[in-house]
């Protein structure tokens, strides 16, 4: 009998490993499950994107070990499309780093810069890896409430100052995971003066910044004037470019950061495989051609799902970015997500999963096509 290390009886279960584990259930009872759980694109990876990663893996140097930082090629890909996109100007050789996806970046951020009791600002709900990684590296996360009333922003004011003084990092994300908000100008610029006055790090989580609706384009916290010098903002090519199996992403902002967290990969990982970096470059390279039609597909079945869930009374947002509804139950959200599954063989993930703040909502995902998502919707209108 082999007892688990004391951090991981800190954290519940991965929250998708459980749903996993629930539709399986159901499954094997013949149902014909409809997932709406998991934020996991089911378009598939744009063909030229495919197709660059052919022909690098015919590539005998791209099947050596790739540098610890990335591809150059890669890096200056990424600082191209910043400057494109939010008019943000990298240095690709200290200011950007390559990761193995978002996810893994930012769980290895707090082991480069926290320290046994120090606090991490972590949002709640959340998507859940900030509170792990904080646990991971000895530090204390200190929940920052995301609210409907404060439009799923954190009320920065409300954190006290004996907190805001042992402060090592404060995890952001927008657009949001789970609630679909994004943030503004001025939020960010709140940000910056509280990180600059209390000497902390801001980690902005940006995964989904070109999954956005109604041609209302999702800022970067690093276009606010001294965002750089107190931050760092992730991104992945996961939701962009429907790549969420090929693993790749990448860290930009401040270089001591930067520096920090490429210092504690270099002892953990040994980079992203150079075939994935080519095609990254290339959907990188390429993004204003390729990312229109695919919010296009995601906003035709946002606009599907909210004329159902209107006509069903359903409190909620309407989605200006992301592909999720976060969508007000008004009760016990584990219970309404298991009723879902069980009368009506529907996935969707109970809010109380991604922190105690988002316990009477649950999250509703259109990573299924058309005819599936209408089906789901025409079952949960029958159940309801």
């Amino acid at each position: 009998m082999f007892e688990v290390a004391h951090r991981l009886k800190e954290i519940p279960p991965y929250l998708f490993a459980e749903l996993d584990r629930l539709k399986q259930e159901i499954q094997n009872k013949g149902v014909d499950v409809i997932d709406l759980g998991v934020g996991d694109p089911d378009i598939p990876t744009p063909k030229p994107i495919i197709e660059i990663a052919k022909r690098a893996l015919e590539e005998r140097e791209n099947h050596r070990y790739p540098t610890y930082k990335g591809m150059l090629s890669f890096r200056r890909a990424v600082a191209s499309w910043y400057k494109r996109r939010f008019n943000v100007e990298l240095d690709a050789e200290t200011e950007i780093l390559t990761l193995i996806g978002s996810k893994e970046g930012i769980a290895h951020l707090p082991l480069a810069f926290v320290n046994n009791g120090d606090i991490v600002l972590v949002p709640s709900p959340a998507y859940p890896v900030y509170a792990p990684a904080t646990y991971f590296a000895g530090g204390t996360p200190y929940t920052m409430p995301l609210l409907e009333e404060n439009d799923f922003l954190p009320a920065l004011g409300d954190i006290p100052e004996d907190i805001l003084g042992k402060t090592k990092i404060m995890f952001l994300n927008y657009p949001n995971n789970p609630t679909s908000a994004c943030a503004t100008e001025d939020f960010y610029k709140d940000v910056v003066s509280l990180a600059k006055t209390h000497n902390f790090i801001v980690a902005g989580d940006n995964a989904y910044s070109e999954l956005y609706f109604d041609n209302k384009k999702p800022i970067s916290f690093l276009e606010i004037e001294g965002a750089k010098e107190v931050g760092v903002e992730f991104h992945s090519l996961s939701k962009t470019f429907n790549m969420t199996g090929w693993r790749i992403g990448f860290t930009v902002g401040n270089s001591e950061i930067i520096e920090g967290l490429g210092r504690v990969k270099t002892n953990i990982d040994s980079g992203v495989f150079q075939a994935v970096q080519e095609a990254g470059r290339e959907a990188l390279n390429h993004e204003e051609e390729i990312t229109p039609a695919i919010r296009g597909i995601y906003e035709e079945r946002r606009d599907l799902v909210d004329e159902y869930l209107k006509k069903l009374g359903f409190s909620y947002r309407k989605p200006e970015a992301t592909f999720y509804f976060w969508i007000k139950v008004g009760k016990d959200s584990t219970s309404f997500a298991k009723s879902l599954l069980e009368r009506c063989g529907v996935v969707v993930t109970p809010g109380v999963g991604f922190g105690k703040e988002g316990e009477g909502y649950i999250r509703l995902s259109i990573t299924q096509n058309k005819e599936r998502l209408k089906e789901a919707m025409e079952r949960i209108s029958y159940a309801l």
